[in-house]
């Protein structure tokens, strides 16, 4: 039996699950932990992490060390993404994280894309669709075909940095708005094989993303609002939640019942790459997806282990 802890250090949120592994290979979740960490606030320019946003990360990477060394038989792969990928001062961050005794991990952004396709393509049926996972810094867009890659990328963008950049937090006047969804459109627009996904449906990840369905789920009055995975909606729907969010101040929008108050600010920069990509691509419909990258770092534990277990090793 093993306990197999992941930790994924976003740009937004820090995120912490357990998993039991029994010899046969079952698994049991045991604990899901989340953090508003806020990494990426007011890195500006230059990239820097700041000293409020790595306390707060500290913070709440201390505490998620605790719940696990209560575990028994544990083993830990913490990995950081945009925010610590992108920073100027990474590596005294990463020395200040190695002093709580975790060992951190920056991967690149076509690795983070990966373990979003393995986590989503475990759960969900995914012959042919376009994988969005917008993150608080970063972007990642993967291409799946015949129920296989055949593209994948990471774009420097997110909740968190377009808000920065484009929008305030509390009204959104019209020319900021029209300036940052240019500035995404003409991203999105040089990804050459994009348009190789035309027509073909979204699945998204990502908070922002998967906010959408809850607050349709809350609107539904479904009990179970935040079960979204396999959840699906209309471009329709889509776009008349994104207009009436837009429309709304920051007061305005902390009062949606199924947007998290805490998401409010950054909500409008967070959405921005699904409604372009759904006109991009002229796509119908997303399904969500809560299952992403920990999910795909457990089943390629899962996969290494049983190779382990059959002699193979990898």
């Amino acid at each position: 039996m093993e306990n197999f802890a992941v930790i994924d250090l976003g740009s937004n949120s820090a995120r912490l699950s357990v998993t039991r592994i029994d010899d046969n290979g079952e698994t049991t979740p045991v604990t899901q932990l989340k953090s508003y960490v806020r990494l990426s606030e007011n890195m500006g320019v230059e990239r820097v992490l700041q000293p409020e946003a790595i306390d707060r990360t500290l913070a709440a990477l201390k505490e998620f060390k605790t719940v696990y060394d209560r575990e028994e038989n544990v083993s830990v792969k913490a990995i950081a993404t945009a925010a610590t990928r992108q920073a100027s001062n990474q590596k005294q961050f990463l020395k200040q994280v190695a002093e709580l005794g975790i060992d951190l991990k920056v991967i690149p952004g076509t690795t983070e894309a990966y373990y979003d396709y393995l986590g989503v393509s475990e759960t969900l049926p995914l012959p042919n669709a376009v994988i969005l996972d917008t993150g608080g810094a970063s972007t990642e867009i993967i291409l799946v075909q015949n129920n296989k890659v055949q593209h994948l990328i990471s774009i420097p963008i997110g909740s968190v940095t377009l808000t920065q950049g484009y929008l305030p937090a509390d009204v959104i006047p019209a020319s900021n708005l029209f300036n940052v969804m240019t500035y995404v459109n003409n991203l999105l627009s040089g990804i050459w094989w994009l348009r190789n996904g035309l027509h073909l449906p979204i699945i998204g990840l990502g908070g922002c993303n998967r906010t959408l369905a809850k607050i349709d789920r809350r609107y539904n009055r479904f009990s179970d609002y935040e079960d979204i995975h396999g959840y699906q909606l209309s471009r329709e729907v889509v776009d008349n939640t994104f207009s009436k969010i837009v429309d709304r101040d920051l007061d305005g929008r902390k009062q949606i019942p199924g947007l998290s108050k805490d998401r409010a600010d950054i909500i409008v920069g967070g959405l921005i790459p699904l409604v372009l990509m759904m006109r991009y691509l002229d796509s119908d419909r997303i399904t969500f997806s809560n299952s992403g990258l920990r999910d795909g770092v457990l089943f390629e534990h899962l996969g290494e282990s049983g190779a382990r277990r059959l002699g193979g090793g990898v």
